[in-house]
Parts: structure tokens; sequence; C-alpha cells
């Protein structure tokens, strides 16, 4: 499941997985207003190195983002950052097999890449982009305690951010990004497909997976939350 995508030219360095906080009792409500106005603090710990952002962040320069563009890649970040800590604690909880272990690293590096893509809209654009600091997330209890409860919620996960990629490259006006999310959302099916055989599933069954709106999205990551 090697999905490191070429719009994302340097590779970046994972930061330790995140401490596991399944039953923890703090409790952040995900909504609309949260995945589409965050931002303005934290900004400042967003390392901008190199090229990392060249091609996505080079399009929102010259191709100033309407309020619905802005409105899905905020989405966009926000189900990147639920992805990588929900991987980074899959990772902490230390229970898995080893072959698993090895896609779960690979998944976390793959949402590491993907956030810094899809943040590089919003930096070419003049936005501060949400970073890790700004959103807490809590799971709900159970959800890291052995293999098959972290490859069920990677499953449901996988299929909200694919999700949200599809409804974003439906809904979004601009035409300058869909390449580089729709490598993006290739990456997150191979995701998708490995966790639903890991649960006896098929590896691949529909024709058209569906596309989530925002509303559907942030529904979806609110579930990720306790």
């Amino acid at each position: 499941m090697r999905c490191s995508g070429k719009i994302v030219r340097n590779r970046v360095t994972n930061r330790p997985p995140a401490p596991d906080r399944s039953s923890s009792t703090v409790t952040v409500s995900i909504t609309r207003a949260d995945l589409l106005k965050r931002g303005a603090r934290g900004g400042a710990g967003l390392a901008v190195a190199g090229g990392a952002f060249a091609t996505l962040a080079a399009a929102a320069s010259a191709d100033p983002l309407s309020v619905q563009d802005l409105a899905y890649v905020r989405l966009l970040v926000g189900a990147e950052l639920l992805a990588s800590d929900f991987y980074g604690q899959a990772i902490a909880a230390s229970n898995t097999s080893a072959s698993t272990m090895s896609y779960l690293k690979r998944a976390y590096f793959n949402e590491q890449e993907h956030y810094q893509s899809v943040a590089g809209i919003l930096i070419g654009a003049g936005v501060t982009p949400a970073v890790s600091g700004d959103i807490e997330f809590a799971y709900p209890a159970g959800t890291f305690a052995d293999q098959a409860s972290i490859v069920k919620a990677a499953n449901s996960l996988e299929a909200i951010v694919l999700g949200s990629y599809l409804g974003a490259m439906g809904g979004m006006a601009s035409n300058a990004y869909k390449t580089g999310l729709a490598q993006i959302a290739a990456c997150e099916a191979q995701h998708a497909s490995f966790f639903t055989t890991q649960m006896g599933g098929k590896a691949f069954n529909l024709s058209f997976p569906p596309a989530l709106t925002i509303e559907q999205a942030t529904a979806g990551m609110a579930a990720f939350t306790s």
C-alpha cells in the first residue's frame, strides 16, 4: 500500500504517535463550523519545508479560492488531522500483528503527506490551516483495545475520508486541484480496501463509492468523538 502521492515531493518526518486517548473524558464537538473556520490560531506550528506544498499551493496562489472551495479544503484539512491522529494512536497502542502494524504506519505516513498537500492549498491562498494542536480528538471507549477494534474503526474512518475527497472533487468549482485530490482519494481507497479485507470483506465491491457532502462528512467525523 505504497501511495505516497506525486503531488508532495519531499517526505515529512513522522512525529511520535500521540498517546492513546480512547478513554478520555475530553469532549470536542466537531461541527461544520469547527472544520470550516478553524485555523486562525496555531498556524505558527506548521513547518513549511521547501517545495512540499509547491503544486497545490501554486495553484491556489494563481486561482483564488471561492467561498465554497475554501469550505471543502478546510473540511479535507480536518479529515487529514483526524486520520493522522487516529493512526498515531493506533500505532501507539502497539497491539496488532506485525503485518497490520506496517500498514498502520504506512497509512499514517500517507495521511501526513496528504495533510501537507491540502494545507498547502490554504497556505497558497493566504489562509492559515488548522494544525494538530487545534483539535483534540477523543474516541469511543475500546477503539484501540485490540487489532479487531482498530481495524473496524479504521475501516469506518477511511470510508468517511474517501467520501470527503469524492465530495470535494464534485463540489469544488475550480479544476486546478482536482488531479491532486483524485490522487489522494485513490490512496484513501487503497486504505479502505485493505481494512475491509482485514475484516473479512471484499477488496473491492462498489462501482461508485459514495461521495459525501460537507454536512455528511462532518457528521461522520463527529462519530469519532466521545
